[in-house]
């Protein structure tokens, strides 16, 4: 199951007490304060993990809390600080406060790190007081309390490639035939419920990642049909490739459809590097191979013509994907 937010509860340890105690020593009847500190509570900390592509294990479990730290100990020993609670969350992951509405973090790279609430320092034992004129102070205080948050994460896919087309336009069948992912295909609309990505290796060592989405339909940004939920996952990618049905009466009109609902939902999508792909080239009457051959396009975007089923066109398909996102 494929699960792109989430809500989580955070806490933070609390800081260890400091304690009252006195030097207890043979022949030192009246041993001076060495009461120590309380220990450091733990953080709440979210890192980046790569291997995670997913926000389900947030469904099951929405509390992480961390530990306390311990109070301080006699001879003006500092308590154990609290070790460090680490939540594991993908790459891509877009961390908001559900209090302030405000982003705190954006872990895109793995690895990264984010301190989403701070232990609370450990509190000073008696022996922190002593003074000349107060050699024997009976005062401590208590650790810091921790912070808690209530925390909104929000998963959005890295691929380097985006697909984008109507349902049905054939966006499934081209991820499959390109890399392993396996999306479940059919000829009716909304086959895609999830996101899908897949690892296409091209030529020798070289590879990069497309990320398939539910098809949009017009209204797409006002949240008509599935599409709205997971636009979200292309706005990370370098490039998009449109995926176009030939057989389509409309061709020129559902590209604009479509540049028009990434527009709606953020206004940066249509700017980025784009290639057009007619597909199902294998079912089109030869007089309609002709005339969707006609049709212009704007210019600086390259128009392809293929069948994923016969393989017609995808090597060239291919080759065009790989300079969109080739690092220079």
């Amino acid at each position: 199951m494929f699960i792109d937010q989430a809500t989580i509860y955070i806490r933070s340890g609390d800081g260890g007490n400091g304690i009252i105690h006195w030097r207890r020593e043979k022949y030192v009847p009246k041993g001076g304060p060495d009461g120590g500190n309380g220990g450091k509570g733990g953080n709440v900390i979210l890192k980046a993990d790569k291997q995670l592509n997913t926000l389900l294990d947030f469904r099951y479990k929405k509390k992480f809390i961390a530990k306390n730290g311990n109070p301080g100990e006699g001879s003006n020993k500092e308590g154990r600080s609290a070790e460090h609670l680490i939540v594991k969350v993908p790459a891509g992951t877009l961390i908001r406060n559900t209090e302030t509405g405000k982003i705190v973090a954006d872990l895109v790279n793995d690895g990264d790190e984010f301190i989403a609430a701070k232990g609370g320092k450990g509190g000073k034992g008696n022996w922190m007081f002593r003074s000349p004129t107060n050699q024997a102070p009976r005062i401590c205080t208590p650790g810091e309390t921790g912070e808690e948050f209530h925390l909104e994460l929000e998963l959005k896919l890295l691929a380097d490639i985006g697909l984008v087309g109507f349902p049905n336009a054939g966006k499934s069948t081209l991820i499959s035939k390109i890399s392993a992912a396996k999306p479940k295909i059919a000829d009716y609309p909304f086959t895609t419920l999830v996101p899908n990505l897949g690892m296409v290796y091209y030529r020798e060592n070289k590879s990069f990642v497309v990320a398939d989405i539910p098809g949009l339909i017009e209204g797409a940004h006002e949240g008509k049909g599935l599409g709205i939920q997971f636009l979200r996952h292309i706005e990370r990618t370098k490039a998009l490739l449109y995926l176009i049905d030939c057989t389509s009466e409309t061709i020129k009109e559902d590209f604009k459809v479509l540049e028009h609902e990434l527009k709606e939902f953020n206004t940066e999508l249509p700017k980025k590097k784009s290639i057009i792909a007619l597909t199902k080239l294998d079912i089109a009457e030869p007089e309609i191979r002709k005339a969707v051959k006609k049709i212009k396009f704007p210019k600086g975007i390259p128009v392809h013509y293929i069948s994923a089923a016969t393989g017609e066109g995808i090597i060239e398909l291919l080759d065009d994907m790989w300079k969109m996102v080739e690092y220079k």
